[in-house]
């Protein structure tokens, strides 16, 4: 068994040694420890590791809530299971863009995101979708978490429409997916994560989600945040508090329905959910009664870019001015993200049995500091000392990238990337290791 991470520079090949993070980390007041200097990449190495974590195997608003083990293997597990996107403020998003691996010999047809017209639905099942195009258009939807494309030949409801019941035909463009398979209802199960987490990245990738702040483009995902409000959306009690919801465009209350997020700061007390546009099924497991709950982005090679600002706000005290984005296993805020009843922490009888997995991709520690660290919280989570410089004045682009063929990910401070529709897999690669700027090291391992 065994765990490690390696601090890639962007600027001249360097080495960091000696010690398990690097030999000269400062701690400050709050017990927290900084490498000298930020860096522009880390990345962790050694991901296939196996166990099991406690999993909610049931809930109720009267305070109920059981477990039940479940084991994970594989490249990245946990994280190859759905994940969801987390933003705290004071931040700013510019862009979201997730990939995942399939076809990009063309690109996502022009037209097809959403945008922010008020209370809009950003998901829609693929005849619904079928309506707004012409007969011939190419169209490209995610159903049931895999991307297929077709050729529209729905024209509009017929008299036979009733009894034609046969969908068109859809090909996946990350594998081959038998047309009947794609036209199942919601209650169907998708593949396996255990089956796409075998997969190398040999393919291109497709930008499967996206979100534009500017043009209020959005496509393939949903905005959603702790904020309950029975007769709105979601629920709140005296148990377990707010659950998730869909999120008005402000970013602070309730919504009726899914809303595209506006161009617009998020202040130090607003958080913000980003997950799939595909609404859970039975293979979600447990989630809360009356929440609003959607899949993660699934699969054990993806591919999460944003563009985002992180102002210095001035604020101070707890949860203050301390800006932050993180990925968190789905099945976390689907019960309780901010109460006991969800598998983010592990028993702590069992040393084995960690929680399901959160990765803090860029984390502010404490009130107005410029350092954002990295943190894995699972059986064999660890976190890193050297940390990304936080921008107050200026966008950044963060790129992380889970790789199923090295078991590793890659968290990568962006120069320049335009949020295409597709990336190769040598521009994926890049974003995983650059030996023309940097040097690895493993400053950690575990056996």
């Amino acid at each position: 068994m065994r765990y490690s991470s390696a601090v890639l520079f962007g600027s001249a090949a360097s080495v960091v040694s000696a010690g398990a993070y690097c030999a000269d980390a400062v701690q400050d007041a709050l017990g927290n420890y900084f490498c000298p200097g930020g860096v522009k990449q880390i990345k962790y190495d050694g991901l296939d590791i196996p166990g099991k974590y406690r999993a909610v195997a049931s809930m109720d608003n009267s305070g109920t809530c059981t477990y039940e083990d479940k084991a994970y293997s594989g490249p990245i597990a946990p994280y190859d299971e759905g994940l969801s996107m987390h933003f705290r403020g004071p931040i700013q998003i510019a862009n979201v863009a997730v990939y995942t691996p399939g076809n990009s010999k063309r690109d996502v047809p022009k037209g097809s995101h959403a945008k922010r017209h008020g209370h809009q639905h950003l998901h829609k099942k693929h005849h619904e979708q079928n309506e707004e195009r012409a007969v011939g258009d190419v169209v490209v939807a995610t159903i049931d978490g895999q991307v297929v494309s077709w050729i529209n030949t729905y024209a509009g409801p017929t008299a036979d429409a009733a009894a034609d019941s046969s969908a068109p035909a859809a090909t996946t463009s990350a594998a081959s997916v038998d047309s009947a398979t794609t036209t199942k209802s919601a209650s169907k199960s998708k593949q396996t994560s255990s089956a796409s987490s075998t997969s190398t990245i040999t393919g291109d990738f497709v930008r499967t989600a996206y979100y534009n702040a500017e043009s209020g483009d959005a496509d393939g995902l949903v905005f959603l945040a702790n904020v309950g409000s029975p007769g709105v959306s979601g629920t709140w009690d005296t148990v377990w508090g707010s659950s998730l919801a869909y999120v008005n465009e402000d970013g602070d209350a309730a919504a009726a329905s899914p809303t595209v997020l506006k161009n617009k700061l998020l202040d130090d007390t607003q958080e913000i959910a980003i997950f799939s546009d595909s609404a859970c099924d039975s293979s979600c497991g447990a989630t809360r009664p009356d929440s609003v709950a959607y899949k993660g982005f699934e699969g054990a090679s993806k591919v999460f870019v944003v563009e985002f600002t992180m102002p210095d706000s001035g604020k101070s005290g707890s949860g203050l001015n301390m800006p932050a984005y993180w990925l968190l296993n789905a099945a976390i805020p689907r019960t309780a993200q901010y109460a006991s009843c969800s598998c983010w922490k592990g028993d702590n009888a069992s040393p084995q049995q960690g929680g399901c997995g959160e990765l803090d991709v860029v984390e502010i520690l404490s009130s107005g500091d410029t350092r954002a660290k990295s943190t894995f919280h699972f059986a064999n989570g660890v976190g890193d000392s050297h940390y990304i410089d936080r921008p107050v004045d200026s966008p950044i682009k963060v790129a992380v990238v889970m790789d199923a063929a090295s078991s590793a990910v890659s968290i990568k401070v962006l120069d320049d990337f335009d949020f295409s529709t597709s990336l190769t897999s040598e521009q994926v690669q890049d974003m995983v290791n650059d030996e023309k700027q940097v040097s690895l090291f493993s400053l950690m391992t575990f056996s």
